[in-house]
Formats: C-alpha cells, structure tokens, sequence
C-alpha cells in the first residue's frame, strides 16, 4: 500500500472496475430489494442535495447486495420540460439569433435531442464521482421510447375512466415562458408596494348606513378592476346587509356588478368590501364560482391588457350575454403600465381615497423571475381527489410509512384537501397530449390518430388537429417506479422488483412527486388479487443541506458548494470566481471574495469521496435541515487516514507471516478476545441503525470502533504481544490472525457508507484473513455472534484501559516525559484488581512505559501523584522523576501568568460598559476564558502543594 492515503489514485478505478464487471446489475438471487432514484433534471449538475440522497441510497443498496439481496437500484433522468426548452432557446438565440418559432416545432425539439445526447449526461457522470452503484445497463429517461407508452397508456386510461378532463380553469402562468406551472415552481417573494383604496360608487341611488353613495374596497393590483365582476361583503356584517342584492358601478369599465355575501370578506379587514375578480385571482376564482359570477379576462398571456376581454360563466362555458368591450386608453398596455393609468384615472375622477405603503408576496416564475398571473386558460386536468383516496389510505394503515413519521402529518394534511391536478403545459418539449380535435372542437383521445380514428369510428377524411400542449414534467414522473420497470408490458423485471422496497427524497417534493407516485401506483398497478399496490414501503424524508449558517444555498447568495469540489479539491482562484460568478452584486461578491480567502487562504484541499459520504452520512439525523460543517470534512479525512494508516500497520505484522488462515492453533490474548467481542457490538450496532434509516449512529458506531476501539486501542495492546521475544508462536499467531480478521470484517461493515478505501484495502487484506473474492462488494455483510461476545472481558479492558489513561495523566500533570519509565503502585481492597494487575502486566509495562509494578501492601505510600480507577488508586512516587526546584520555577511562572489573565479578565467583566454593550457571545466567552483561568490556577495550586512536600 502506499504511504500516504490519496483518494484521487484509487476511487476512478475502483468505480470503473465495478461497472466494467456489472456489479451493480442484480443479482438474480435472493429476495429482492428496490430503490428508484428521484430522477434528476436532464440540465442539471449535482449538488449537496443531491449527493446527501445518493450517498443514502447508496449506502441502502451495497448494504442489502451485501446481505445477499437481489438489488435494484434503477437510475434514469427527467426530462424537465421547462427547464430544458429554456436551455436551448437561450443557446438558439445566442448562437443563431432565433427563437424556436423560427425553426418549428419538429426541427426545434430535434435541436434539444441533439442537445441532450451531446450535453444532457453531465449529472450522470458526477454520479460515478460519487460511487453510486446503480444499474446503469437500464439508464432511463422519461422522455425514452418505453417510458413515453407507458405516458399515453396512462393519459387515455385516465380519460376513459372519466379521471382526466380538458376545462377552462384559473391557473398560475408565467408570461414570458406563455405557459401554466404548478406551485412548486412559483416562487413567493416579499416586497415593498402599495395598497390602493378606492371608491366605488353605488347604483340606483343607494346609500350606505352612514350616507355614503360609494363603498371602498382595498386591492394592491388596481390593474384588475377591469375584470371585478362583483363587491362581497361578510353576510353576517350588519353595516352592509342591506346593500347585498344591489349594484355598485364600477368605475371606469361602467359595468354593472353586484354586492354578494361571501365569508371570504373578513369585517375585521379594511372596509369590510372586497373587490371580486375570479378572472385573476385565485380566492375570487372560488367566491365566483359559489356565487355564480362570471369570468371576465382581461389580459393577453403576455399579461398584457386586451382591447377586448374574454368573458365566461362560472361553468367556464363562453358568456354571450355581457359585453367585453374594454376603455381603449389602457388596450396593450402592460400590467405595470396600465396600473399608473389607472390610478391615475381614478384620481381624477376623486375616486382614490387613499394610498398605504405596503408589504406584500408577490408570486414569481422561478425561472423566468416575472411576477405570475392567474390566468384563465383551457388546460387538461386529472381527478386528483378521487386517485387520492386510496393513497391516503395507504399511508394511514401503515402499508406506506413515513421516515420520520411527523412528515405523514404533511402528507395527510395536503391530500385530505386535495384540488384538480392541471397536466397540461404549453411547451414543445415533453409529452404531447394524446387528444385530437376536428374542426368543431370535439375531442378524441388515443394511442396515435389511427387508434383515435379507430376508437372513435371516424371517417379517414375528417381533419384532425393534435393537441399542441405537452404534459407537466410531474405526471411522466410520477409514473417512475413502474414505468421504469417496463410497464405497460407485464415483465419479469416489473414483476420482480415492485413495489420497490424505500424512497428516499426532500420533504419539499411529498405532495408534488410522492403523492402522485403513490396515487398513480395504486390507480394501475394491481396485485394477482386486484388489489392496489404502493410504489415502496418506505419514504425516507431528507432534510435540506444549508451552509454553515443555516441559510439555503442558492447561487445569487454565493453559498453553493458544489460536492465535486469536497471531492477532489479547488484552488482559491476557481473558488472565487465560483463564488462571484455574473449572478452576484458587486457588494454581495466582494463580501463572498474576502470572506472566501479568510476561510480558505489556500483553496479547499481534495478530501476524496469516501470522507464526504462519511460525512454526509453523519449528518443524516431524523431533522429537517442540516448546515454543511468543513470541520467534520476535516475531520473524516483524517478518519480515512487513521484507517489507511492502520492498515498498513496490519499489513506489516501479518504480510509473509503466520496469520492462522488455516485454523492453525493459536492463543488469543485479553485484547483479541475484546475487540472481537467489541466487532460483535458494533456489527449488531451498523445492522440496526441501518434498519432504523439511522445513518447517523450507525456512522457514530464505526467511527467509534475503528478510530478508538481497534486503532488507538486494539492496535496498541497488539504491540506487546507481537514484540515479545518471549511469547509463544500461537500467542503471535492469535493476535495476527485478530488483526487481519477483524480488519476485513469492519472493512465489509462500513463498505455501503465508504466504498472506495474499503475496497482497496480489503483487496490486501482478505488473502491474510482467508477470505477470497474479486471485490468487497460481493462480499456478505458481517454479522454478530453472540458466542463471541464477553462482557467479563470488556470489564477486564476498560480497567486496563483505565489503568494507562491515570499514569498518561499524572506523566502530563507533573510534566514528566512519556519517554520516561517510572515505577507504580496500586492500592486497593479488590482481589479483582489485584488479579487484573497480575494478569495485565505486561500490557501495562508496555503501553505505561513502568519501570515496575507493583501492588502496595503498606500503610503509608511514599509522595506521590494519585489518580482513581474504579475504588482502585494508582500511584506515581514522585522522588527521583522530576528536578523539583526547576519544577517548582516553572509553576510559578505559570501561576503568574495565569493571575495576571485573571486579573486582566475580572477587570473586563466588572466593567459595566463592556457587558452592557458587547454581543451576549462576546461576553459569555470572556467569562468562559476565566472560568477556565482560575481552574488550571486551583490545578496548579495543588500540583506545587505536592512537589513542594516531596
């Protein structure tokens, strides 16, 4: 093995040996075991998010292979229809100065298949950085030939059961990308407006209780009162009951509108009036349709004012009777602009009767940044409420479980109030609808237009029109863990490994993607017995991966940390521009630059991917959101190290040595028969924490055993038996055949968490050990025998362990070299003690660097530093070990200093203007710093008390 452990020389052709040789295909045997990978979008890279998910899925699927699984982990991209198309119409325009109209709708969805086989592969290849043992032999993607039956299939089944529906409905649209996105992709942002009250005059003479001839309502969108098509106030408000029935006037359109009784109006709330607009507000959508209102759009799908407004019944059935002519002062204008108009208008007309600053969330498209319009739209929709019922149930009898359970609370509470779930984008890439019209507007619906041709019974010379929307991203995928497994078609793999055994995704997506899943699951895939099936048993909910402050990453803030970066290393210059890319304020990266270089004056150094999946697997508690630590990076980097380190200890004890591979005899030592008791603790440890989704403890207990069990304990106490010329072949061939054997078995047991530096020292040690195999991998996962495990024994070690920690204290206590030999005693009323001396001898010369030991039978001991163990004291006679002058110049220097840091620091906190005006932390460090003070005062106090009597 090399000297040193580097990551970077052993990972790339680990990985590429594993996938060269199928390892990551099933096995065939064994009971079967499933994940599906959340897909990630096809534009994408990884991020930390990413990379925290992959490492537990990972860690699921090596586990369960190990354990003799047949394991599937099925890995595949999505399609991201928006996000693609974005992709390449920017790189048409910049490229070619067109838009995608200029090209068509054929040759432009080409140019994005031409895009994704040149650019589309980028995440997948950052998968194989990070060790992810998927089956890359049956790579999906949801707009592939298999996945896109499996789409129409489900699209024209849906409609024959009456469950998906074309309609006129308020939907959130994005103006400049001209197409309906759900809510996941509608950002709400606060921000500084205003908010208009404004007079509308009563009709037919009318007065309020006070006299008035108008009533006020409150709106921070005066744009929108071109399309009010009613007043509500609260039925129970008495100040206007008697107004309910009658008419305002709306201004400046000179339409009629009634005043209806809504509980939407809130009397608390300003006038106690609400303007209502169901043509472009979501909560007036639903006060129109209770009262029966009509629809009236005002605006173009650039958001833009019409000349001409589109007016609809509640029914979304075309409204013949109202006349939409528009004021033709405002027809073009934007929102923005037709708003000053307005407001304007209204001034002059004495119809403003005041004007508030006002915060208030604005919805944004997340990706085009404009603000979101409810639009009136004809879009396809699905019958959310009926699909979910039986998913619902699913959860609530335990067929589906959450973990961690409080996220079945989040789930409950957005399908019990379940809307209509609207499918259809106006996009060109991704799922056409399967719907065609005639030149009546008929629908059909079908497989092909020869299937809809056959279906229907239409004649071959009818005309008809394919529907020009796509399907949202969300419907593809919420058909993954069956629809990547060959459905429609019943296969041998679709048979084999569904329903799929976990999930593991962010708690953001629940209702967006794993709701959907399940709904859909459960609506097709049928048991022999007809009953539904769930698409997995388990859905693990990750948090969020946040910076160290806690705040979300995101790349206007300069806080992404890109995994690959953990990985192999960055230097300062790519670091900066990473952090300070076209997308920051000058500020904001100045700020990011200095603070960057603070942190990193060299650049982040590579730590390898077995230390950031360690880490990322330590920090998988049950919480919701976990900020990224470096120290932790840090720190198990150095935890790699510690292993490669002892390996090669091993590995020079055992290599062209007796290891007893061969069930030669052999005498195990108090210390073999501990660590092999403590791997039989930590194996039954890993094994549960892994059932429990626990991957937190179950990195807590390898660390634990590794670093100070076998490392800083177990590879110690090997040293007296291997060095004593006087020890027996079969004692060296006992602690050897420990050493090697241990080492591989908790080489397998943390092989799901840390592939990589498992598999290439296990490639040296298993020969030792007697185990034989092309890869840790194929290997079988340790178990616990409990006939190994020896409680007496433990006890016996942790008094030894004891035992050598005391003497370590009093050498660093009274200074004295760890080089030096000293003498101790022992003294005690346990013949336990005495007997654990006795037996333990040698590992104690050894290990405490004693001149002698001894166990003392006198009354009064000479001077000497005490320490206990147990009721057990251990004795260091201090006469002869130390220059008791020099040491006694030395403490005073000491205690001089540390009065005078006592002194300086009662003084800063007696001052009455530091502790009213520093920070609450600045001051609770002070006091910590004097706390600590006067402790190592009162220590060193009590070690010259003792010198000065020796």
């Amino acid at each position: 093995m090399e000297k040193t452990y580097q990551p970077e020389n052993i990972e790339r052709q680990w990985y590429e040996n594993w996938e060269s040789k199928g390892y990551f295909r099933p096995s065939g045997e064994g009971q079967p075991y499933s994940i599906a990978i959340p897909p990630p979008n096809v534009t994408g890279s990884l991020h930390m998010g990413h990379a925290f998910q992959h490492t537990i899925m990972d860690t699921l699927t090596r586990y369960r292979r190990m354990q003799g699984r047949n394991a599937l982990w099925t890995v595949g991209t999505d399609h991201a229809g928006i996000a693609t198309q974005m992709v390449v119409e920017r790189k048409l325009a910049d490229e070619e100065g067109k838009t995608r109209h200029d090209l068509g709708r054929e040759a432009f969805v080409k140019r994005i298949w031409d895009w994704k086989q040149q650019s589309g592969g980028t995440i997948t290849g950052q998968m194989r950085r990070l060790g992810t043992s998927v089956d890359w032999s049956n790579e999906r993607f949801t707009m592939d030939d298999g996945f896109y039956k499996a789409v129409q299939e489900v699209f024209v089944r849906l409609h024959d059961d009456g469950l998906v529906y074309r309609g006129k409905r308020l939907v959130n649209w994005d103006p400049k990308l001209h197409t309906a996105i759900s809510d996941l992709e509608v950002e709400n942002k606060e921000e500084k407006g205003l908010f208009w009250h404004l007079r509308y005059p009563l009709a037919d003479g009318e007065k309020t209780e006070d006299g008035k001839d108008y009533v006020i309502v409150a709106t921070t969108r005066p744009e929108t009162m071109l399309g009010d098509t009613a007043v509500a106030v609260h039925p129970d408000d008495e100040r206007f009951q008697h107004l309910i029935g009658k008419h305002v006037m709306l201004p400046l359109v000179n339409r009629r509108i009634p005043v209806v009784a809504d509980h939407h109006a809130d009397p608390e709330k300003g006038s106690g009036c609400v303007k209502i607009t169901p043509a472009h507000d979501f909560n007036d959508y639903a006060v129109g349709k209770r009262n029966n209102l009509p629809l009236i759009n005002v605006m173009s799908h650039d958001a833009n004012i019409r000349a001409v407004a589109e007016i609809f019944n509640a029914d979304g059935t075309e409204n013949t009777e109202l006349d939409g002519t528009m004021p033709q002062a405002y027809a073009g204008l934007t929102r923005e602009d037709a708003r000053n108009r307005i407001v304007a208008d209204m001034e002059a007309l004495g119809l403003v009767e005041q004007i508030e600053d006002h915060v208030l969330s604005v919805p944004r498209g997340d990706r085009s940044g404009l603000i979101i319009e409810p639009m009136l739209t004809d879009q396809w929709f699905v019958d959310a409420k009926t699909l979910a019922r039986p998913a619902i149930e699913a959860v609530e009898d335990g067929r589906i479980q959450f973990v961690p359970k409080q996220y079945e609370n989040m789930y409950f509470a957005w399908m019990r109030d379940i809307q209509e779930w609207c499918i259809s984008r106006q996009l060109w890439w991704g799922h056409r609808i399967p719907a065609w019209y005639d030149s009546e507007g008929n629908i059909y619906v079908g497989r092909d237009e020869a299937d809809v041709r056959r279906k229907y019974s239409l004649a071959d010379d009818l005309a008809l029109q394919q529907d020009e929307d796509v399907l949202d991203t969300w419907f593809s995928s919420a058909l993954w863990t069956f629809g990547t497994l060959g459905w429609p078609e019943i296969t041998e793999r679709l048979k084999t490994f569904h329903p799929t055994d976990v999930l593991v995704t962010g708690f953001d997506i629940i209702f967006f993607w794993v709701a959907r899943m399940i709904m859909m699951t459960m609506h097709f895939m049928k048991n022999e017995d007809g009953t539904p099936q769930v698409p997995f048993h388990t859905v693990y909910v990750t948090g969020l991966i946040r910076d160290e402050h806690g705040d979300k990453m995101s790349k206007s803030k300069g806080n992404v940390i890109d995994p690959l970066d953990m990985i192999d290393g960055i230097g300062l210059d790519d670091l900066l521009d990473k952090r300070t890319g076209n997308l920051m304020q000058p500020k904001l990266a100045e700020k990011i630059s200095k603070r960057t270089k603070k942190e990193f004056p060299e650049g982040i150094s590579a730590h390898g991917t077995d230390a950031l999946r360690f880490t990322l697997a330590a920090m998988a508690t049950t919480g919701r959101d976990i900020n990224w630590d470096m120290k932790r990076l840090e720190g198990y980097r150095n935890f790699c190290n510690k292993l490669w380190n002892a390996a090669r200890y091993v590995l020079m004890n055992t290599e062209d040595q007796d290891c007893g591979v061969n069930d030669e005899p052999v005498e195990l030592s108090l210390a073999d028969r501990w660590i092999t008791s403590e791997l039989q603790n930590c194996e039954q440890d890993v094994i549960r924490h892994l059932d429990q989704y626990r991957f937190d403890l179950a990195a807590y207990a390898l660390y634990e055993f590794i670093w100070n069990e076998y490392c800083d304990w177990y590879l110690e106490l090997s040293k007296p038996a291997l060095n004593d010329d006087n020890a027996s072949a079969e004692a060296k061939r006992g602690t050897r055949r420990t050493l090697v054997r241990v080492l591989e078995a908790v080489l397998r047991l943390a092989h799901p968490i840390m592939p990589f530096i498992t598999e290439e020292i296990w490639q040296r040690i298993a020969p030792l050990a007697g185990k034989s195999g092309d890869s840790i991998m194929l290997q079988p996962f340790p178990e616990p025998d409990s006939s190994k495990q020896d409680a007496a024994v433990a006890k016996d070690i942790e008094w030894l362990k004891g035992v050598i920690v005391a003497v370590r204290n009093i050498r660093g206590e009274m200074n004295i070299s760890p080089a030096k030999q000293i003498p101790v005693l022992l003294r005690g009323q346990d013949d336990e003690d005495r007997r654990r001396m006795n037996d333990n001898s040698q590992f104690l010369m050894s290990l405490a660097k004693l001149e002698k030991l001894e166990w003392f039978e006198g009354d009064k001991a000479p001077m000497s530093a005490t320490q206990l163990v147990g009721e057990m004291e251990v004795l260091v006679p201090m006469a002869g070990l130390i220059d008791k002058d020099a040491e006694l110049k030395r403490l005073d220097k000491e205690l001089e200093r540390l009065q005078k840091e006592i002194g300086r620091l009662e003084g800063k906190l007696g001052n009455e203007k530091f502790t009213a005006k520093a920070p609450a932390e600045v001051v609770e460090k002070e006091q910590e710093k004097l706390h600590d003070a006067r402790g190592s005062q009162r220590r060193l106090s009590e070690q010259r008390r003792e010198i000065e009597a020796i």
